[in-house]
């Protein structure tokens, strides 16, 4: 098989952050974890990547600035970027999809949206469309 389905997880609370390193890593998907948006936005550029999870409330930088900041950055801005949030109003989803974000996933979440995601993600990336 091709190389792993990479994932980013940036989460500054270890309960969530490991809950979704268990709910999603098996034999071809890898998950990465930063505690804060600094570290986050370092992994993001440094390493590949498939899928982001970004959390809103994080320490250093604020996931809504680092999510800008990736999708302005040409090396990151096709990488998949979803927020993973307990932010719920409206206008906070407003918000993260003018930042650039690609979908919003409200804490808490069930199991099964996170894996549909993957999934789908995951059969994109086995047959990808011709150019």
């Amino acid at each position: 098989m091709g190389s792993p389905f990479r994932i980013l997880v940036v989460e500054d609370e270890p309960v969530i952050r490991e809950l979704v390193r268990s709910m999603l890593t098996d034999a071809e998907v890898e998950v990465e974890c930063a505690s804060n948006g600094a570290e986050g936005l370092k992994l993001a550029r440094t390493q590949s990547f498939d899928l982001i999870l970004l959390d809103v409330v994080i320490p250093q930088l604020d996931g809504i600035t680092v999510c800008r900041m990736l999708k302005a950055d040409p090396s990151t801005a096709k990488v998949p970027l979803h927020m993973l949030t307990a932010k719920a109003k409206k206008t906070d989803v407003e918000v993260a999809m003018k930042a650039g974000a690609d979908g919003y996933i409200h804490k808490p979440f069930r199991g099964a949206e996170l894996m549909d995601l993957v999934t789908s993600l995951r059969t994109k990336k086995a047959s990808p469309s011709p150019s």
